[in-house]
């Protein structure tokens, strides 16, 4: 007997019948590549003047840009800073703003002039023996490279605006517009030249402005100085080393004289020892005499010297002089103020006989030193105020006041330093000269020198060249920070309240502008408070002149005094706007200008200093946003590095409040610098650098602009390699989730589903829409980008990827066409998808225009930029659902942990083989998963609730109480279909390996694609 068997038929493959996730969006970025094929969509279609069109109308909203200098390619910092700006404009178009950006250069200056400078030394050419406007030509071209090239560099970070028409401070009708506001300043008597210490660069031979200026460990030549006591009054009626008076000794009453005493200072430069004038001290410092008892040095004080110092120091001075000491008395301030001494130079060439008063000083501590502040009012800002403040009490006490200039340009000392002409005190290297070897020399000879030694400390160096500078007494142009403005400049029928000055409208403004971070307000505040009247003036050749002439006399024109002022200003201005500001250093500029305006023209000296840059970029809002009727004056926000604080932010306030009466800006927002990953300072010498173009070349523009928003860049901020790994895992599952989406809106048909109808998750995710909205949109006014990107990405990865899209996948891929609960998750996720891309698209501009247009089409004038942020309905929001969800979420987490244990410990291969069994006693959270599809939430293919107490063996989290769960395997078999295991499977005649849910979907499936 022959034995048969029947083939049993192979199960049905179900796959293409299912909804599966369909797009051409690919899951590697490839940013490097996609992005400049977007930058260069967006300059066929005219991006820029499409957002122009479809903004008229609007309220403006302008954020003004603070310019870069045009001189090489672009660091972290312009990412950071531009970046930011980027987001800034965008998100308020988005908002609904006409937000248009101009971008702008500063052209001008030391930068680029010491480029062109670096070339000429490079091939052994002098500067100073080219023509002016031949030289300048050479800036001029150097600027306009740089200018491209940053150009390119900025659109690159995904940079929108308008590049086809910068600003730039070396434009003629910029140079014209900068010499009127300069002119301003003289007209209403708030220019004027005058005599003060600055911080002078020799290498560079210009004095430099505090933003200039960096600090750097230098080592320092550091002398104890003995100045000899020149008159002491009635030093009988002070005497108080015995308690008893009437029994001192004449030994003893001689001891405690101040007559042969030394007052003694302690100096970090004693270079500015020849420029001493006075020695400062305070009245809140404790001074003792004291009296040398021995002595082991080869020079200095001997046994029976006495010397006046701080208390707090004594101890620590006579120790470094290797003496030993003894306090004769304490020494007030009473008997400080009418003292004067002797230089210490004193018989060295006849030049310093004269008396040196004891004068006091806030600046004075007793921190280190000697408690006294040697003082050479050339050399130093605290002891130019402090002899400026007592300048009329000294003139009455028969003292010379005229402050001496002892140092060339070439830091060389002048005759006014009688004994050390020709010396050097920083060569045009940059490296210390012979100065403070001849000084301190000199002091030895004079027996005057204390003690000496050497000090590692800060000190201030260019930024430029990065040699030191030095405190120099110089003719310069200044603006009065205190001077009565009267008005001058304040809109037409209003009057000052109170003061009117430059600093007290500087204060004023800092009190009506909002600041981001907020300490950004004191930061400025305290500056304007004290600082000194305001530097204008330059030594150097590329820029715009101060383009006053002075007359003998002092005045000024055009100034106060001068009759034709305003002829005179509209004439340069016009002659600038036609030519530049290389008009002024033509042959014939003084007579072309000046000469039928005034019948002594030999009497008139034609000012040839350069204005300082602070003072370009610190008018652009006059040349910027008051003349492009694309924008307004003031702007909305200023956004630049904290140290702009010093820089444009300070600078744009004067100006606007010295001819305006208010500053240019409403908002200053203020970034700090970026480290590296060490938190260290980037430099090439630790080879920590890290540069924009590199982070691009390899990962793309959206990653460097995703560490941006997700950073505070309020603070200083951190970046290398294992930053940016972060960061790109961040942006991929950004991006995973939003081509998720684009996958599954691939089968949405446009059906739509009333609110009432949906299911509860899906009105969960539209209250989600609703909380996110406003907080997309504070955010995004507040300029809290951080806070923006992390409630996003948290959302797309949290909300969506772990929770809705996770339970509703099944759903999506195996329902019916005709199911509700489909459709309206279909409906939900298209709204998601144009909320999330549209919310991201300032922070990330290219990856959410790919987004958009693979899902709208690439119809050559859309663009997701030409959106606004999507309108949200308000009623989605339903608070008690939000509530009751939340504890979902809380048993489903307990859940979800017990599956994970059963699967590590391959007991099941997935979720969807494995019965739940959730006990849940906690009365809230019950309550909350009562009518909850606890198997579809937890995405399993059975579930069962109870409230009764689970057993020891349970599965329990620590932080949710009350809820335990037990897994056993599902009964049941598998559907070929959604692979859920369920008793129903088998129960079909027509689909007998599907569940009857499948089963269904399969009916209108065939019945669609004509296989019924």
């Amino acid at each position: 007997m022959t034995e048969t068997t029947t083939a049993q038929p192979e199960a049905r493959d179900y796959s293409d019948t299912l909804y599966l996730p369909k797009t051409d969006f690919p899951m590697r970025a490839g940013l490097p590549k996609k992005e400049p094929e977007l930058l260069a969509r967006w300059s066929e279609m005219g991006l820029y003047r499409r957002l122009r069109e479809t903004s008229k109308g609007r309220t403006q909203f302008v954020l003004h840009d603070g310019p870069p200098y045009a001189n090489g390619n672009l660091h972290i910092g312009h990412a950071l800073n531009k970046i930011l700006k980027d987001v800034v404009t965008r998100s308020h178009q988005m908002l609904g703003y006409d937000s248009n950006y101009v971008p702008g250069w500063d052209c001008h200056g030391l930068p680029i002039e010491w480029k062109i400078e670096e070339t000429y030394r490079a091939k052994g050419l002098d500067k100073d023996k080219v023509p002016v406007i031949e030289f300048r030509q050479e800036c001029r071209q150097f600027a306009e490279h740089w200018v491209g090239v940053q150009t390119e560099e900025f659109r690159r970070f995904g940079v929108e605006g308008d590049f086809a028409q910068p600003y730039l401070t070396m434009s003629f009708d910029a140079e014209a517009q900068i010499a009127r506001e300069l002119m301003k300043f003289a007209t209403s008597g708030q220019l004027y030249r005058g005599s003060k210490p600055v911080m002078w660069s020799v290498v560079e031979k210009t004095a430099l402005a505090e933003a200039e200026v960096e600090y750097a460990e230098h080592q320092s030549d550091t002398i104890w100085v003995k100045f000899p006591v020149r008159t002491a009054q009635a030093q009988e009626n002070v005497i108080n080393i015995f308690h008893d008076p009437e029994h001192a000794s004449e030994e003893n009453e001689n001891a405690g004289s101040l007559a042969d005493a030394f007052v003694l200072i302690w100096t970090t430069t004693p270079w500015t020892i020849p420029g001493n004038r006075a020695i400062s001290y305070s009245d809140r410092i404790a001074y003792g005499l004291y009296r040398v008892t021995s002595a082991e040095n080869d020079f200095g004080p001997q046994a029976g010297e006495k010397l006046i110092l701080a208390d707090a120091l004594a101890g620590e001075c006579f120790e470094k002089a290797k003496l030993g000491f003894e306090r004769l008395r304490d020494v007030g301030a009473d008997e400080l103020s009418p003292l004067t001494c002797w230089h210490p130079l004193k018989g060295l060439g006849g030049g310093y006989e004269f008396a040196v008063p004891l004068l006091p000083g806030d600046h004075v501590t007793d921190d280190a030193g000697t408690g006294f502040v040697h003082t050479a009012p050339g050399h130093g800002t605290d002891d130019f105020e402090v002899w400026m403040d007592h300048r009329r009490d000294l003139e009455a006490r028969g003292i010379d006041t005229t402050i001496p200039y002892t140092v060339e340009g070439d830091g060389t000392y002048t005759r006014e330093a009688p004994g050390f002409e020709g010396k050097a005190v920083i060569t045009s290297e940059g490296k210390t000269g012979d100065a403070n070897k001849a000084v301190i020399e000199a002091l030895i000879a004079a027996e005057r020198l204390f003690a000496r030694g050497r000090l590692k400390h800060q000190y201030p160096h260019s930024w430029r060249s990065k040699k030191p500078v030095i405190f120099r007494n110089t003719p310069q142009w200044f603006v009065h920070m205190d001077r009565d403005l009267g008005g001058y400049g304040l809109p037409e029928g209003t009057s000052p309240a109170g003061e009117d000055t430059l600093r007290s409208r500087a204060l004023a403004a800092i009190d009506q502008t909002r600041f981001v971070p907020a300490a950004g307000k004191n930061r400025l505040r305290g500056m304007i408070e004290n600082r000194p009247d305001w530097v204008l003036s330059r030594q150097r050749a590329w820029g715009v002149p101060i383009c006053v002439f002075r007359h003998e006399d002092g005045r000024l024109a055009p100034g106060p005094e001068f009759s034709h002022s305003q002829t005179l200003v509209g004439r340069i201005a016009e002659a600038f706007e036609a030519e530049g500001a290389d008009a002024w250093f033509a042959e014939d500029a003084k007579a072309r200008f000046l000469g039928d305006l005034v019948n002594d023209l030999d009497r008139w000296q034609q000012v040839t200093d350069i204005l300082d840059v602070w003072f370009d970029s610190g008018s652009t809002h006059a040349f910027v946003l008051e003349k492009r009727p694309d924008l307004k004056w003031p702007a909305d926000v200023y956004l630049e590095g904290s140290d702009q604080h010093r820089g444009w932010f300070h600078s744009s306030l004067l100006e606007s409040c010295g001819t305006r009466g208010r500053a240019p800006y409403d908002t200053v927002i203020t970034h700090g610098f970026t480290m590296a990953e060490d938190g260290r300072k980037m430099s090439k010498s630790l080879g920590n650098n890290v540069a924009p173009q590199d982070i691009i070349a390899q990962s793309g523009a959206d990653i460097l602009r995703l560490w941006v928003m997700t950073c505070d860049y309020a603070d200083d901020q951190r970046i290398g390699k294992e930053i940016l790994k972060g960061t790109s895992d961040t942006y991929r599952k950004l991006r995973n989730t939003i081509r998720w989406m684009l996958g599954t809106l691939a089968h949405a048909d446009g059906a739509t589903v009333a609110l009432t109808d949906m299911p509860e998750l899906e009105r969960l995710m539209l209250h989600r829409l609703v909380e996110l909205d406003r907080l997309v949109r504070q955010g995004y006014r507040d300029y809290d980008y951080k806070k923006v990107a992390h409630a996003l990405v948290n959302f797309a990865t949290v909300d969506l990827s772990a929770f809705y899209f996770d339970i509703r996948k099944d759903a999506l891929y195996c329902d019916p066409a005709s199911s509700t609960r489909r459709k309206a998750a279909l409906q939900v996720i298209d709204i998601i998808f144009e909320a999330l891309t549209r919310w991201l698209a300032p922070m990330l501009p290219f990856t959410m225009e790919e987004s958009h247009l693979a899902r709208h089409g690439d119809e050559a004038d859309r663009s997701i930029h030409l959106e606004l942020f999507p309108e949200i309905d308000p009623t989605w929001e339903i608070p008690q659902l939000a509530e009751k969800w939340a504890k979902v979420r809380e048993v489903r987490r307990v859940v979800l942990g017990a599956i994970e244990v059963e699967r590590r410990e391959k007991r099941i291969r997935g979720s969807l083989e494995a019965h739940v069994t959730v006990h849940v006693t906690n009365p809230a959270l019950y309550q909350a998963v009562a009518d909850v599809d606890l198997a579809d939430v937890s995405i399993t293919s059975q579930a069962t609730l109870t409230h009764e107490e689970a057993p020891a063996e349970a599965f329990r989290l620590d932080d949710t109480p009350g809820v335990a769960v037990i897994v056993t395997h599902a009964e049941g078999q598998r559907c070929a279909r959604s692979w859920k295991v369920l008793p129903e499977v088998g129960s079909d005649p027509d689909y007998p390996d599907l569940s009857l849910r499948d089963a269904e979907a399969m009916r209108e499936f065939e019945a669609k694609s004509g296989h019924a």
